[in-house]
Formats: C-alpha cells, sequence, structure tokens
C-alpha cells in the first residue's frame, strides 16, 4: 500500500534518512523510538508537510509532490487538534465539508468508540481519553486508506489506555485502513504492531514483523534500546559463531552454591544484593563481567547467601539471544 524511497530531509542539524520502507494493506505499523529521533518528523513527510527528496509511493502511484489534501490521509496530532468551536458530533462530521454523509459508517464508530452520551457535549468539557476517542471518530469518518497517529496515547490516563489500545487494534480490519503509529513506548508497539521498525537518530535499524524485531535485536544498539540486560561478548561462551554478542535474560538465570546441569554454569562473586517488594536483584562478577540476577525472595532466602560470597550462575543455550 505504501512505499518509501530513499527519503532524505534536512531539519537544521538534523537529518532523516529512510532507504525503504513498505507498508502492507490493513496492516499497523508501528514506528518506535526515543523523544527526537525523527518519528514525528518521518509522519509529518509522509503526509506531506514537508518537502523532501525521495519518493513516496501509495496505491502505485507516486504522491511525493502531492499536497496534504490530496492525499486522503487521515491523521491524529498527540494534542488530538479538535475544532473548539463545534460540539463532539461537528467535530466528527466536519470531512462531510468535503464528502458525503455517511449514516451508516458515523453511527457504527458512534457505537465502537463508545460515544453516543458525548455527542451534543462542548470538546472543553471532555476528558483526555474522550477527546482521543473523538479525534479518532472523525479521523476515520473521512474514510481514510492510511491513519497516521502521533503519539496518540501520550495524553491518556493510564487506566483508560488497555481500553483504547483494545480499540485501536481493531481498526485496519473494521475500517479497511492501514495504520502508521508512532510512540516512544514499548507496551503500545508490543501490543498493537503487526510490523514495526526501530528509529533511532533519523535513522531506521531495524524493521520487520514486531515479534521478531523486540525478541531479536539485530544490533547491540537497538538491544540497548530495547532494553535488554546482560549483553556481554559471545567469547564469555566458550565458543565463536556470526554473532558479537550475546544477551540473557535476569529471569533465565538460576543461582546455586553448587554447579548445576545447565548448558552454561559460571563461578562468580556476589557484589551486591538489592530486596524489591517480591524479588531481590542480585549482581555477580564473572570474570570482569558483571551479570544481573531476579531472583524470587523464598529461593534467596532459602540460599542464605551475603554480599563477597562466592556463587555459581546458570542458564541454558535456549534462553540466550545472539546479537
Amino acid at each position: 500500500m505504501l512505499i518509501i524511497n530513499n527519503l532524505f530531509l534536512k531539519k537544521g542539524n538534523f537529518k532523516l534518512n529512510i532507504p525503504f520502507i513498505e507498508i502492507g494493506d490493513k496492516e499497523y505499523f508501528v514506528l518506535l523510538g526515543k523523544t527526537g529521533s525523527g518519528k514525528t518528523l518521518l509522519l509529518e513527510s509522509i503526509i506531506g508537510f514537508h518537502k523532501i527528496e525521495g519518493e513516496i509511493i501509495f496505491n502505485n502511484k507516486n504522491i511525493t509532490n502531492l499536497p496534504p489534501q490530496k492525499r486522503h490521509f487521515g491523521f491524529l496530532y498527540q494534542d488530538f487538534a479538535l475544532f473548539p468551536h463545534l460540539n463532539v458530533e461537528k467535530n466528527i462530521r466536519f470531512s462531510e465539508k468535503y464528502h458525503s454523509k455517511n449514516s451508516a459508517l458515523f453511527n457504527d464508530l458512534v457505537k465502537f468508540l463508545q460515544i453516543k452520551h458525548l455527542l451534543t457535549r462542548d470538546i472543553k468539557n471532555l476528558s483526555g481519553g474522550e477527546k482521543q476517542r473523538v479525534a479518532l471518530a472523525r479521523a476515520i469518518y473521512s474514510k481514510p486508506k492510511l491513519l497516521l497517529l502521533d503519539e496518540p496515547l501520550s495524553a491518556i490516563d493510564p487506566t483508560m489506555r488497555n481500553e483504547i489500545m483494545k480499540n485501536l487494534k481493531e481498526l485496519p480490519k473494521r475500517y479497511n485502513l492501514s495504520i502508521i503509529h508512532v510512540t516512544h513506548n514499548f507496551r503500545e508497539a508490543s501490543y498493537l504492531a503487526n510490523k514495526l521498525a526501530i528509529i533511532l537518530n533519523g535513522s531506521i535499524l531495524q524493521i520487520g514483523d514486531a515479534k521478531t524485531v523486540l525478541k531479536q535485536p539485530n544490533s547491540l544498539e537497538v538491544a540497548k534500546f530495547l532494553g535488554f540486560k546482560n549483553i556481554f561478548p559471545v567469547s564469555l561462551l566458550g565458543f565463536e559463531n556470526s554473532h558479537s554478542y550475546f544477551s540473557i535474560d535476569p529471569n533465565q538465570i538460576i543461582i546455586s552454591k553448587e554447579k548445576l546441569n545447565f548448558d552454561f554454569c559460571f563461578e562468580g562473586v556476589i557484589k551486591e544484593i538489592m530486596g524489591i517488594t517480591d524479588h531481590y536483584k542480585i549482581f555477580v562478577e564473572v570474570m570482569n563481567n558483571q551479570f544481573f540476577i531476579k531472583a524470587s525472595k523464598h529461593i534467596l532466602d532459602s540460599l542464605k547467601i551475603k554480599n563477597n560470597q562466592k556463587i555459581y550462575i546458570c542458564f541454558n543455550k535456549k534462553d540466550i539471544v545472539f546479537i
């Protein structure tokens, strides 16, 4: 549905450089990155707010130089940008200035987003979650084939996020559209995305199936960004392969006073034990490398270990992520 080829944009000292992105029909595509990584700039380039080098192809048509209003994309701003002088229903129906009425779609949106009781309300009297649903209804009522969402959950109360994420996930199939969703929130990305791209410093570092990207980072930079722990050179395992590093989840490491029958068991020294509500965080030095382990309180209490004590840490190869 959407293809981006060699997109380049310079704003001040910041450079956005995107060699290739392809987004399929009814796909939920999430762009995940830190603040200032170029996520919103890319979104604005796709909708046509910036003049770019390269090309944007939509449904086999080159739209690189089309103005935003001729691209017919839906756009949901971070602050929702609702019209304060119009009530909820008039906000949703705003696109009727350019398109014919669609009562079936309007009624379905009102029911699906549960906003019937809001239709006569003024915008200033809505909560953040209510504004988000109204803005979403307005964007979809214009019948876009591509919907662009800029940090759509950042202003939402945490108690409302699960319900709204469920609504978002159902949108592509229900309304026959594709979505590009910009966020810095890993939980959003993991729940919503079919396809995921990691963007840092204006460049896409990894793109692909969401589960693959989140579980199998292709570089040290992506692994650190995604919060992988215990990243060490592969040579520590006693062999070499095509990867330079490996990572092991702190929850997959077993602590013992004896060497156990695991694929890997290292002798180390406990450097620090931190008590958390329901578990301990333990830091163990192994050959000048510091491992971070999470252990339940009852397991650690039964071992009766303390700082500077020698200990074994063990894990299996199946739990290793190679980077």
